[in-house]
């Protein structure tokens, strides 16, 4: 499979069915209702696209519940665990609507939260957007904390604030083009923005809270080392940043994250 390009700048979709991509690994616990938030949105036209990276839990038996009762969820298994880059990108191969929504396993979307968001994006002409979101905690208990989005969020802005959450973001191929991710097993969501932010396009941030993230315990201290490094990498193999201006866009990132979780 490709590594993370714009496949064809020309492809034109006659429909205005939102695609939700849902990457799937040992997910049992929280995938039913992940599910029913996307099953229960006020809009309607919408396909569910899962790709399980070699599950080992009851992942697939759950989905398969749902799947025998919506014909338009698909469901594809991977043949061998490959990450969560390539459970996108065969996701995205499969999905056939315009418009591609990406959700994470364990995340919840609000009812009206793709209504609103089209509804947005037809307002601003926009090719990507996102939107604000909360935080749970493993029981769905909310804990209070909310990211912000700017109106438009710029490559410069992004090259220094992880402001885009993937589960809030809608991008309408048909002014992007079909796209596949970069093969990253971390943060390849961070260098898909980037990618695709390169040639001056924008994300609309519609500042609202129209998902819920799901923070699993134990995974924050873990994560804050990785998504710097993450950063670093993305911003000089993939973006081809000069190192030093890759430094203090780092830096810039390492004091925006301890904002936003210390100054609350």
């Amino acid at each position: 499979m490709a590594d993370g390009r714009i496949l064809n700048i020309m492809t034109q979709y006659n429909n205005r069915t939102v695609s939700v991509i849902i990457p799937v690994y040992n997910a049992a616990r929280f995938i039913g209702a992940t599910l029913e938030s996307v099953l229960n949105q006020s809009y309607k036209d919408i396909e569910v696209v899962l790709v399980d990276d070699c599950s080992a839990d009851d992942s697939a038996k759950i989905i398969a519940e749902y799947s025998n009762r919506h014909p338009y969820i698909i469901y594809h298994r991977l043949k061998k665990n490959e990450g969560a880059a390539v459970a996108r990108n065969t996701a995205l191969h499969l999905a056939g609507g315009r418009y591609v929504a990406f959700l994470d396993s364990d995340d919840l979307w609000c009812s009206d939260k793709i209504e609103k968001q089209l509804a947005f994006m037809d307002e601003k002409d926009a090719a990507m957007s996102c939107t604000a979101m909360d935080t749970m905690d493993e029981n769905g208990n909310h804990l209070g904390a909310v990211r912000r989005v700017k109106d438009i969020i710029e490559y410069d802005f992004l090259l220094h604030n992880t402001m885009i959450a993937t589960s809030t973001v809608i991008i309408d191929r048909n002014k992007t083009g079909n796209f596949t991710m970069p093969l990253r097993r971390g943060g390849q969501d961070y260098a898909t923005w980037l990618m695709l932010m390169r040639n001056g396009s924008v994300f609309y941030g519609l500042d609202e809270v129209l998902t819920h993230y799901r923070i699993l315990a134990g995974s924050l201290s873990s994560n804050k080392y990785k998504s710097v490094r993450q950063v670093w990498q993305i911003q000089t193999q993939d973006e081809n940043i000069p190192r030093l201006s890759a430094a203090i866009n780092v830096c810039f990132f390492i004091a925006n994250a301890f904002a936003k979780h210390f100054l609350k």
